[in-house]
């Protein structure tokens, strides 16, 4: 029989981040996913929320974990009511970067995670990424 679960986290603070990323790390272990893949996850957590406050002044972290005989899945959603990304595909190159950084950030995240996608305009942006690990 599935199995699913759901982590909540509001990011208002940098403190918020480390919240987060725990989260992401306590749920990895949770569905028996191993260092590497906590780590990875909670190396995606970190740029995602961090991108959430320091470009739209917070936002939310949903870890939903999901269990069946098959897979352990992670799906891993960041929301925030900010200005949006004006151009996703300049911001999922490497090297591209609004805020003076080396633009390495959403690039990564497509490198670290199965899968991702961005839904975006003005006042809100969702990122959703997935991890997938077959039995």
């Amino acid at each position: 029989m599935p199995a699913s679960a759901l982590v909540i986290v509001e990011v208002r603070a940098q403190e918020d981040i480390i919240a987060a990323r725990q989260a992401g790390r306590d749920a990895a272990r949770a569905v028996g996913l191993g260092t590497v893949d906590q780590t990875r996850l909670a190396t995606v957590i970190s740029e995602l929320t961090r991108n959430a406050l320091r470009y739209a002044g917070g936002g939310q972290c949903r870890i939903v974990t999901r269990v069946t005989a098959l897979t352990r899945t992670i799906v891993l959603e960041i929301e925030d009511r900010g200005p949006g990304i004006d151009n996703v595909t300049a911001a999922l190159t490497p090297g591209y970067s609004t805020g003076g950084g080396l633009g390495l950030g959403m690039s990564a995240v497509l490198k670290l995670m199965d899968d991702m996608s961005v839904e975006t305009r003005p006042g809100h942006t969702l990122i959703r990424t997935q991890m997938v690990r077959r039995l």
